[in-house]
Formats: C-alpha cells, sequence, structure tokens
C-alpha cells in the first residue's frame, strides 16, 4: 500500500480573486496606507475637455476645479530642503517637470533606484529643462520631513530640488493623486501633460511594449510639436495628505 502523499496546495480558479486581493493589499501596505494605494490603470486618456483654473495655487479644502491640460498651471511658492525658495511663475520661459514625490513609496524607490527615473531627469536638465519633486507629505506620514528626503536625495543621487509641501496646498491644487504623478508644462506655463510616468508600474512592461510618457512629451516639446498623449491615468501610492 503506497502512504499518502501531501500535495501542494493549489489555488483554485474560484479563490483567484481573494488570493489577488490579497497580493494587493500587501502592496497598499507597502506604501503605508489602504488598498486605494495599488497601482492604477495607465490606459491615456486623451481629449479631456479643458477648464479654466486660476493661475495661483488653491488654499488647502478649496474647491476650484482640477488643472486640464492646456490651461495654466497653477503658481507656487515653496521651499526646498536648503530652505531655497522656488517660485513656478519664475521659471516662464522654461520647460518644467513637476513629479510628486514620496522616499517611502515602493513605485517612488523603484523608479529612482532602478527604473526610469533614476537618470531621467540628468538627460533632460542638461537640455534645460528644469525638474522639480514635490513631497505633499503630512507631517507623520510615510516620506514626510526633511531628514528623509535628505537621505533620498543622497541615496539616489537626485540633483534637483526637493520642495516640501507640508500641508498640501499644492498638491491639491494640481490634484495630486500618487506618488510618483507627473506633470509637464511648456515655456508658457501651461500643462501639456499630466498623469503616469510610464506604462510599466514598478517595471512590468505590458506584451506591446514600454512607454515613457513625460520622455514622449518633453520630446515633442523640444521638437515644437504637440504633445500626442497629454493625459493619462496615474499610478503609485497615494500622495499622503493630512486631515483637513
Amino acid at each position: 500500500m503506497r502512504a499518502n502523499r501531501k500535495r501542494a496546495p493549489m489555488i483554485r480558479a474560484t479563490h483567484l480573486p481573494l488570493y489577488l486581493s490579497s497580493l494587493s493589499l500587501s502592496l497598499a501596505l507597502a506604501c503605508g496606507g489602504s488598498q486605494s494605494d495599488e497601482p492604477t490603470a495607465t490606459a491615456p486618456a486623451p481629449g479631456e475637455s479643458a477648464a479654466a483654473v486660476p493661475a495661483t495655487a488653491q488654499t488647502a479644502g478649496a474647491t476650484a476645479p482640477a488643472p486640464q491640460t492646456g490651461t495654466p498651471a497653477p503658481d507656487f511658492t515653496l521651499a526646498d530642503l536648503d530652505g531655497k525658495q522656488v517660485q513656478l511663475s519664475s521659471l516662464k520661459g522654461k520647460t518644467v517637470v513637476l513629479e510628486w514625490f514620496n522616499p517611502g513609496c515602493p513605485f517612488v524607490r523603484y523608479s529612482h533606484g532602478e527604473g526610469p527615473l533614476k537618470d531621467l531627469a540628468k538627460k533632460h536638465t542638461a537640455d534645460g529643462v528644469v525638474w522639480l519633486a514635490i513631497n505633499s507629505g503630512s507631517e507623520g506620514k510615510q516620506g514626510a520631513g526633511a531628514e528623509m528626503n535628505r537621505a533620498a536625495r543622497q541615496d539616489w543621487s537626485i540633483d534637483y530640488p526637493i520642495l516640501i509641501d507640508a500641508n498640501g496646498q499644492v498638491g491639491k491644487a494640481y490634484d495630486a493623486k500618487t506618488t510618483p504623478h507627473m506633470f509637464v508644462i511648456d515655456g508658457n506655463g501651461q500643462i501639456v501633460y499630466r498623469g503616469a510616468l510610464d506604462n510599466a508600474p514598478l517595471g512590468k512592461v505590458p506584451a506591446d511594449g514600454q512607454v515613457n510618457y513625460v520622455e514622449n512629451a518633453l520630446a515633442s516639446l523640444a521638437a515644437g510639436k504637440p504633445v500626442e498623449v497629454a493625459e493619462t491615468k496615474s499610478y503609485g501610492c497615494s500622495v499622503k495628505y493630512g486631515s483637513l
């Protein structure tokens, strides 16, 4: 008589949704939040109608509509990690990239450690593009605090400003939802791209190939052409805003 052998547990098709949900929850916990922090779809959503917005940053909790592509980028003044004030409107005439930042977020850590942000900014700032990271995390939240951001700047050799938006005023003015959440602003101060960095969260490249939306937008601007894909849905960890 053969001894009964233990078989490895199998994931039945009926159990697959629960299994995937557990994976999503694990990733959400790494992001320091709820399941809303899991990656979102990155399919482009071009062609949204432009809505007029003020050219200055709204106050936290205000209900002004989120800025659309083709409208003025909300102005702001924020201090970097060394206390230097950076004002967006003073950069008019230059292409500006805004990158919402959280050094504790696994999506940000991957992008800067071995992913697309490892050298993307350096490549374009050499051509005159201004690149700014913005941390809208509230005090005590994941990735907030000057010390942690200084360490990340050193670890990832970030040579562009990391701006601190602890009250979330600027993040809310832009309706920044995730880290990273990317915005490209042209020399006229208009938002020409907003959304995901690329279509490959955590390096998971789709079968039809990787597309870096930010790089494509910058290439179009440099060539004097309109940005073909002006909006996509961002992915990453939720921006860690404080309570209103």
